[in-house]
C-alpha cells in the first residue's frame, strides 16, 4: 500500500492528468439550463473534503461573483432547508462511502432536487445513488488518510467554477486561459515544493514529536489548510491540534494559549498579511515555538520558517501549501510508531455506520 508521502509525490501527475482532461471530466456534465441565473453555490462535505472545499471557496466566489457556502451534510439533511433552483448544490466524498453525504444526496433526489456528486470511486454508494456524478479524475486513494485526494478536490472545484463561469459569461476566454496557465505553473513547481517541504520536515519533525499541542492559523484560501492540519495531526499523530481562521483565533481562542504550544502560520501573502503579522508580534511575547509557511519568499522569514517560492494569486495557494503539513503529519506519526494502514478503532464504523460499504 502506498503511504501518505507516496501520494503527495503523485500530486503533480494527478494535477497534470486533470488539466489535460478537465473538459471531458466536467464541461459536458454540468447543466445549468434549469436555472434562470446562478445565485449561490452550496458545497456539502465533511472531513478532508470539507477542508478542501474551504481551500477552493474564495476563488470559486471570485470567479462566479456569488456567495459560496460549505455545509455539513448531516446538519443539512436533518435540520436545514434547501430548494433553490438558482443554487448549484455539490456533494463531495472522495471514497463515496460517507453515510451523511450519501444520505443527503438521497434526500435531495427524493425531493426531486438537482445535486452534483464529486467522487473518485465509481463503485461507491455515493456514485450509485447519484444521478449527476462528477469524476475527480484520479484513481481511488488506497490510504485511509487522504492527501492527494484532498489536493485534487481543490483543483477540481476550481476548474468546475471556471467551466461554469465561462458557460454563463462571467469570465472572458483570456481570463480562463490565464487561470489554466497559472494552474500549470503551480503543477510544474510541485516537485520542488515537495523537495523543500521534505527538507523542512526532516529538520523539524523531532520538535513536533515533542509537541503537546499544535495550532495552525490561516486565512482566505489557507483557512482550509489550517483545518486540514487539524484533521491530519489529530488523525495520524493522534495529538491535540486546532486549525483556526486568523480572525477567529483572535476573537477568543488566543486566551487559551500555552507557552509550549507549537503555532504554524500559513501565509499566502494576501489581504490579511498585516493582521497575521500583528498577531505574531503578540504571540511571540508568550509562545516559544512559532513558525510560518510562506507561499513565496519573505523578508520576514526566520529560522524555522519555510518559503515555498511560488509567486501566485493568493487564492491559488491552497493548491500547494498543504504539502508540508501532510508530510509533517505523516513523518511525526511514523516517529510515534503509528500504523496508518490499520484502523485504531476497528469497531468504530461497525457501531456508528459512519461509512457505507454498499447501498
Amino acid at each position: 500500500m502506498k503511504s501518505i508521502a507516496d501520494y503527495v509525490r503523485l500530486e503533480s501527475k494527478y494535477y497534470q492528468d486533470i488539466l489535460n482532461n478537465y473538459q471531458m471530466l466536467f464541461t459536458n456534465i454540468i447543466n445549468l439550463k434549469k436555472a434562470k441565473q446562478l445565485n449561490t453555490v452550496v458545497i456539502f462535505a465533511t472531513g478532508s473534503s470539507a477542508n478542501a472545499a474551504y481551500g477552493a471557496r474564495p476563488l470559486i466566489s471570485k470567479i462566479l461573483q456569488i456567495p459560496v457556502y460549505v455545509e455539513d451534510p448531516s446538519m443539512a439533511a436533518s435540520y436545514l432547508y434547501y430548494n433553490d433552483p438558482n443554487t448549484l448544490y455539490l456533494a463531495i466524498s472522495q471514497g463515496g462511502e460517507s453515510y451523511s453525504t450519501v444520505h443527503l444526496v438521497q434526500e435531495f433526489l427524493k425531493n426531486k432536487q438537482s445535486i452534483y456528486s464529486l467522487t473518485s470511486n465509481p463503485e461507491s454508494p455515493l456514485y450509485k445513488v447519484s444521478n449527476h456524478v462528477l469524476p475527480m479524475g484520479m484513481p481511488i486513494e488506497e490510504m485511509p488518510y487522504v492527501s492527494a485526494g484532498y489536493s485534487v478536490i481543490i483543483l477540481d472545484l476550481m476548474l468546475i467554477a471556471l467551466v461554469i463561469a465561462q458557460k454563463i459569461g462571467k469570465i472572458s476566454v483570456q481570463q480562463f486561459v490565464s487561470y489554466i496557465d497559472q494552474f500549470k505553473k503551480i503543477t510544474y513547481r510541485l516537485p520542488l515544493v515537495i523537495e523543500q517541504s521534505q527538507d523542512w520536515v526532516n529538520q523539524h519533525q523531532d520538535q513536533y514529536y515533542q509537541a503537546k499541542r499544535v495550532i495552525l492559523i490561516g486565512y482566505g484560501a489557507t483557512y482550509g489548510i489550517a483545518r486540514e492540519g487539524e484533521t491530519k495531526f489529530t488523525e495520524m499523530v493522534r495529538n491535540t491540534a486546532f486549525g483556526k481562521e486568523l480572525e477567529e483565533y483572535m476573537h477568543g481562542p488566543y486566551l487559551g494559549l500555552h507557552p509550549d504550544d507549537y503555532i504554524i502560520f500559513i501565509e499566502p501573502h494576501g489581504h490579511l498579511a498585516p493582521r497575521a503579522k500583528s498577531l505574531k508580534v503578540f504571540l511571540n511575547k508568550y509562545v516559544n515555538n512559532i513558525s510560518t509557511i510562506y507561499a513565496n519568499n519573505s523578508d520576514s522569514a526566520k529560522s524555522g520558517d519555510l518559503c515555498l517560492n511560488i509567486e501566485c494569486n493568493e487564492l491559488l495557494t491552497s493548491l500547494f501549501m498543504t504539502i508540508p503539513i501532510h508530510l509533517l503529519s505523516y513523518q511525526v506519526s511514523q516517529l510515534k510508531g503509528h500504523n496508518l494502514e490499520k484502523s485504531t478503532y476497528p469497531e468504530f464504523d461497525q457501531i456508528t455506520k459512519s461509512k457505507i460499504k454498499r447501498v
